[in-house]
């Protein structure tokens, strides 16, 4: 038996040149990558790790989560630079809180920029100048006060929250754009700037455009502001068409 080493002839190429995102998604989320592989340009890519969550979707289940945190973005390609790491949960994220989910990604890559739903919408709200929101989720009402509540603590005026009442996290992918779409028209408050549906489980990305035309107003979702903030944290230089004013208006910076 011959055995022998073969040598590259090219050059080796360095993959997703203009990013490296690693995720931490949930155990229970469909939908994440999916999305973020429509939102992402060909040149960047996203590499997905998974933290344990508990079903019902309370505040308290959501909490207890953290631990896990830093354990997933541990095995996210170890060894390999990454240039953002989301944390991709918005409800998770309103209530651990921002800074120690940041915190807790820092224990195992340190340095490596680090966002979230409620981070990256927080941005979005203030480049598209928008003060006065509505918000629509798949949540309970208990959740949703806390989600309202959080963005009032920082200086919006949540003009109305609605939620379509789900407490499995697996199954809030099940509603169809469709439902998400109709229920955004409905909610929409007509003196609001901007409409947010939150959740990275709704396939709501898809649906984006067609509401911003409808409602004449901007309208971004989880996936959106989280691709379109971990997008501006590499500076990429072009706009991402097909996903609403914030993706094609407001990326370069």
């Amino acid at each position: 038996m011959k055995v022998e080493t073969v040598v590259p002839r090219f050059e080796l190429e360095h993959l997703a040149p203009a990013g490296r995102i690693g995720v931490v998604a949930l155990a229970t989320d469909f939908n994440i990558e999916s999305d973020l592989r429509q939102l992402y340009p060909s040149d960047v890519q996203a590499f997905t790790s998974r933290v344990r969550n508990v079903n019902p979707l309370t505040i308290e289940n959501l909490r207890s989560m953290a631990p896990g945190i830093s354990a997933a973005a541990d095995t996210i390609l170890p060894g390999t630079d990454l240039d953002v790491i989301i944390y991709a949960c918005t409800s998770g994220t309103v209530a651990i809180g921002s800074q120690r989910i940041t915190d807790l990604v820092h224990q195992i890559r340190p340095g490596v920029a680090v966002t979230n739903p409620v981070t990256a919408a927080l941005a979005a709200f203030d480049i598209l100048e928008a003060k006065r929101i509505s918000i629509l989720t798949p949540y309970t009402d208990d959740v949703n006060r806390d989600v309202a509540t959080l963005f009032t603590e920082q200086g919006y005026d949540v003009l109305n929250i609605a939620g379509f009442g789900f407490e499995d996290d697996t199954a809030m992918t099940y509603i169809s754009p469709q439902d998400i779409q109709q229920a955004a028209l409905k909610v929409c408050d007509p003196d609001a700037d901007l409409l947010f549906i939150s959740c990275t489980a709704l396939r709501a990305a898809g649906v984006i455009e067609h509401l911003e035309a409808t409602l004449n107003k901007p309208v971004v979702s989880s996936n959106q502001v989280l691709a379109w903030h971990s997008l501006r944290l590499v500076n990429y230089p072009q706009p991402v068409n097909g996903f609403g004013v914030l993706m094609t208006k407001h990326l370069a910076q």
